[in-house]
Parts: structure tokens; sequence; C-alpha cells
């Protein structure tokens, strides 16, 4: 969802609150043309290392996909709707699973060393 620029992305630990699923993961955009291309690219993604979604709704309208992976579900939501619905207070008993907003920086590659030169003294011509 980070990659599409999703706003106040949350992910919840509903497992021991419900048999529905595991992890609620849930985000806003704030169009309903940016939800829908949320909701492609996860799916894309997903679906290319083999996790095909079990149900996808709410793509005509935009202003709520769900999109149910089994143990994850995902709810993307347009701002003002996810308002609306507040997921997050209806789910407050569940634990709330900390996200890294990047992926850690690449080490530093140290520069390579530099060699020493070493000139051999030039021979001297005799006359």
């Amino acid at each position: 969802m980070l990659d599409k620029k999703a706003l106040d992305v949350q992910i919840l630990h509903v497992a021991p609150l419900t048999s529905v699923a595991d992890y609620l993961v849930i985000g806003s955009a704030e169009s309903d043309r940016q939800t829908r291309a949320i909701a492609d690219h996860i799916d894309s993604i997903l679906s290319a290392k083999g996790d095909r979604p079990l149900s996808i709704e709410g793509l005509a309208t935009g202003q709520w996909v769900l999109m149910d992976f089994g143990d994850v579900v995902g709810h993307i939501f347009r701002q003002d709707t996810r308002e609306q619905y507040a997921l997050e207070r209806l789910w407050s008993d569940a634990k709330l699973v900390p996200i890294e907003d990047e992926a850690p920086a690449p080490a530093p590659v140290p520069a390579p060393k530099k060699r020493a030169t070493v000139r051999k003294p030039r021979a001297k011509k005799s006359a």
C-alpha cells in the first residue's frame, strides 16, 4: 500500500478475536481512482508471488475495496468512507502491528583502496 502512497496504513492482529482472518490491513486513499490503483497494485504484486485473492469487492465504486487473501484481509478506503465505518474502533481490542515505512538503507560499500604505484628509476644513458 505504501508504494502507491496509501495514508494511515495499519495492520491489526485479529486472530485472538475472530476466526475470519488473522490480520486486517487498513489503508486510506484520497480518491476513488487511488483506492483502485492501490488495490490493483496489491493484487498484481501478490498474484505474481502466487498469492491470489479469494475475493475482491468494491472495485467498481472505489470507496471501499475489500481484498480477501484468507488469513489476511485488506481494506482500502477513501478517507471519508474510512472515517464513517471506523474499523479501528470496531477492532479496538486487536493488537496493532508496527510497520516500517521504508526498507532499511543498504549498507554503504567501502571505496576500493588505492594501490600505491612504485616506479622503477630510469636507467641513465651513458655517453
